[in-house]
């Protein structure tokens, strides 16, 4: 008969073995537990984990979108709000000129030109609006200031006008000479120097620094929306060229005739601005409608791929909790085995 020899120092290195590796798989099973899916993604699903990385990069993306939407539904309210400060000055700028319709009283002609410079002093702060650091009415310019003050020292606007009145009649708008101006001269001069000004490239040379083009933004994966308007628009240039003749024409040194006349046209571009601005409004509530749908949508996305993504990497708790505690009862047992190994001793029999 063959007597082999078991140390029990090799007994004791085998039960801390089985400790030592109880103790890992029950840290990975509390992990599990808690996270509700697979510790180790690719140890548990092999050749399928593409599939995990896929949908999970899937999800990060959707919520990068969802992000980015929350900045542009921002973008999108502060420009509505500075809109609607524009409209508002846009329509007290037109019912100034309707009251003085016809007017030449030199205190009602004052009384409405300061509340035409207000207006437009309101929508100059409006139209340079910024948000994060960028200013709303500028397009993809959006780091640089929109609109010039037209109140400011050496305002390009301001020295525009002034040289293009004096340019065309000779004098200047204060000159006691403008009383023999007629109304068709003052019609051309508005409707063939002083509009196509506004209209045309000398706005961008003159008043405006914005870009043409709009900010837009991706708010789904297939869907892009312009996420701002800028400050060429039509309405925001009638508005302009609207406070100018209120400001510069209105109560001038003009005859009676010739002011009606101003005041018409005063009252026609302001007019347009309203609708412009009114339309610009509508632009970016019909964008603010798609942001919230796009949102909705982006919701649904992510809970169809994280309830596909719970059917790949889910874990089954009740199994996983069940296991745990056969592992803590099982460490349990190899702690009171190592105890009563290191306790055995051939002294104890001598």
């Amino acid at each position: 008969m063959k007597v082999s020899f078991i140390s029990n120092l090799a007994m004791q290195s085998s039960m801390r073995l089985t400790i030592s590796r109880g103790q890992s798989e029950v840290q990975t099973l509390q992990k599990e537990i808690v996270s509700g899916r697979f510790a180790d993604i690719g140890l548990s699903l092999g050749a399928k984990t593409s599939n995990s990385v896929t949908l999970n990069h899937d999800v990060s993306r959707l919520k990068n979108i969802q992000d980015s939407n929350a900045l542009v539904t921002q973008r999108l309210s502060a420009s509505q709000s500075a809109l609607d400060l524009m409209a508002d000055s846009a329509q007290q700028m037109l019912e100034a000129f309707i009251s003085v319709n016809g007017s030449d009283d030199a205190n009602n002609l004052l009384i409405a030109r300061r509340d035409v410079e207000a207006s437009l002093g309101s929508f100059t702060v409006a139209v340079n609006t910024s948000s994060n650091g960028e200013y709303l009415f500028s397009g993809i310019n959006s780091n640089t200031k929109p609109v010039e003050d037209y109140f400011e020292a050496g305002s390009t606007p301001k020295a525009a006008f002034d040289a293009t009145f004096l340019g065309h009649f000779g004098f200047s708008q204060d000159d006691p000479l403008a009383a023999g101006i007629t109304v068709a001269q003052m019609d051309n001069f508005i409707t063939n120097v002083l509009e196509p000004s506004f209209s045309g490239a000398d706005w961008n040379t003159n008043w405006s620094s914005a870009s043409d083009t709009n900010i837009s933004s991706r708010i789904l994966s297939n869907e892009v929306v312009d996420s701002g308007v800028n400050a060429n628009a039509a309405g925001m240039r009638n508005f302009a060229l609207a406070a100018v003749i209120g400001i510069e024409l209105l109560d001038s040194a003009i005859g009676a005739e010739v002011r009606t006349a101003v005041n018409a046209k005063a009252i026609e571009y302001a007019g347009q601005a309203v609708t412009g601005i009114d339309n610009q409004r509508s632009n970016l509530g019909v964008a603010e409608n798609r942001v919230t749908k796009a949102n909705t949508a982006l919701v649904s996305q992510i809970k169809i791929i994280t309830l596909h993504l719970g059917d790949i990497e889910g874990v089954d708790a009740y199994a996983a909790s069940t296991r745990m505690q056969t592992l803590l009862d099982q460490v349990e047992t190899s702690y009171a085995l190592t105890a009563r190994i290191q306790k055995m001793s051939l002294m104890n029999y001598l």
